[in-house]
């Protein structure tokens, strides 16, 4: 396996390697590493954009530490349609221009065959535009809706992970019922915290519920104490996901804010990922709730599928990584790496694909898959999939805080978060 990236040794702590990147703006990258395995002339060539340095590094980190373990076991297997796999990686810097230049790296200088791995919203709608231009398959592993609603092109797919707006419709009828009616919502002041914001005030209001705040904060904040106080009083209902370098502080000062006197809290993995939960600080999050798409702790699935991702990206029963007990992965998102690159091995087995010319007969292969079944491939669940909409759509889980440990509660169906996507890109030339 041959790897093209920054390297990030593996013992840094999530907090070392955002203190250690800093701002997106004005990065410097430093000039690429190699890593070469020798690998078989026949190989099929899978670059991962990964978001290595920038302020989705925690992210980064792990999506790659899952997509390693996905191909070590694919090629196990006997690789995809026989021939060995091998990932080339490089970093976005989690930025949006930069993105698009690594895109170009993969199809002019790598000369991948597809490309899979981008999460935040700014570099996949520059990247998607990009590989429709180019005609490379791009898997994105993110939870934007932008795909569904047709904003991109027939080159995109999203086969390993549900979008927000699934999400959301799925969660929706449980938060109005169980945490409250009177909603305020802190989300970060970009197209994701839109898509909450959008969505779940739609959501909110046809189960009887109201959002009757809304504050968007910069997702490169240190501090939110000032935000707060902008919390409607009546208010019955905190609906929270943070991103970037500040979750934690977030956290804190929320619990801070309010002790224990304030709304109820119902919030996104998002706000924690990467986080202990049952570090210093976080007491206060005792019996709120919040939305995972892959539960952290092995209690909330506990199945020979779930348990065999986890011994393969070596994770523990807590979430934590077998190295290194403080160090904890995002399991909520880097699931759908795994997830992403077995339904890359299924589709080219069905349509036969064994190169560049095969590219419509892999898009079309891929439209035509309604599904994906609970396996090794897809410990997280059966999956639906809308072939015309380039969309999967899965269950997810809401978890209680309960001891410093997050619990399932309620599982949704694959039925709850189902919605008409927009999109037909079927219509659209290859």
């Amino acid at each position: 396996m041959r790897v093209r990236s920054q390297s990030t040794p593996r013992g840094l702590s999530r907090r070392q390697i955002l203190a250690a990147t800093g701002a997106v703006a004005g990065l410097q990258l430093a000039k690429p590493f190699i890593i070469t395995a020798r690998a078989a002339e026949n190989s099929l060539k899978i670059g991962l954009q990964a978001h290595r340095t920038g302020i989705g590094a925690a992210y980064g980190l792990w999506y790659e530490r899952t997509s390693t373990a996905a191909v070590k076991v694919i090629n196990a297997m006997g690789g995809i349609g026989g021939r060995p796999v091998e990932l080339i990686v490089e970093d976005d810097a989690t930025d949006a221009k930069r993105g698009t230049e690594v895109m170009e790296k993969f199809a002019n200088e790598h000369k991948v065959d597809f490309v899979f791995g981008p999460l935040f919203g700014n570099v996949v709608g520059a990247v998607a535009a990009r590989a429709g231009e180019l005609k490379m398959p791009l898997f994105v592993v993110s939870e934007g809706s932008e795909l569904a609603a047709g904003d991109f092109n027939r080159y995109v797919f999203q086969t390993g992970i549900t979008n927000v707006r699934s999400q959301v419709t799925a969660i929706s009828p449980w938060v109005i019922q169980n945490v409250g009616k009177k909603v305020t919502m802190i989300i970060p002041d970009y197209i994701f915290g839109y898509n909450h914001r959008d969505f779940f005030s739609e959501t909110a209001k046809a189960q009887g519920g109201e959002v009757n705040a809304v504050i968007a904060i910069p997702p490169t904040e240190t501090s939110f104490t000032k935000y707060f106080s902008q919390i409607p009083a009546g208010t019955d209902a905190i609906y929270h996901v943070m991103v970037g370098p500040g979750v934690l502080t977030f956290v804190r000062e929320l619990g801070e804010f309010f002790g224990d006197k304030g709304p109820k809290l119902f919030g996104f993995i998002d706000s924690l990922e990467a986080v202990d939960i049952a570090a210093p600080g976080l007491e206060f999050l005792e019996g709120s709730h919040l939305w995972e798409a892959f539960p952290r702790y092995l209690s909330g699935l506990d199945t020979e599928n779930a348990k065999f991702y986890r011994a393969s990206v070596g994770i523990d029963d807590n979430g934590a990584s077998v190295d290194n007990a403080k160090e904890i992965s995002t399991n909520s998102h880097m699931f759908g790496c795994w997830e992403t690159l077995f339904s890359i091995k299924e589709a080219v087995e069905k349509s036969g694909y064994a190169g560049p010319a095969d590219k419509a007969k892999l898009v079309e292969a891929i439209e035509a898959t309604t599904g994906y079944d609970e396996g090794k491939g897809h410990p997280q669940g059966k999956k639906q999939f809308i072939g015309k909409a380039h969309q999967m759509f899965g269950p997810q889980f809401i978890s209680e805080v309960k001891g410093g440990k997050l619990n399932v509660v309620h599982t949704t169906s694959i039925e709850d978060g189902l919605y008409e996507p927009k999109a037909d890109y079927t219509k659209q030339a290859l």
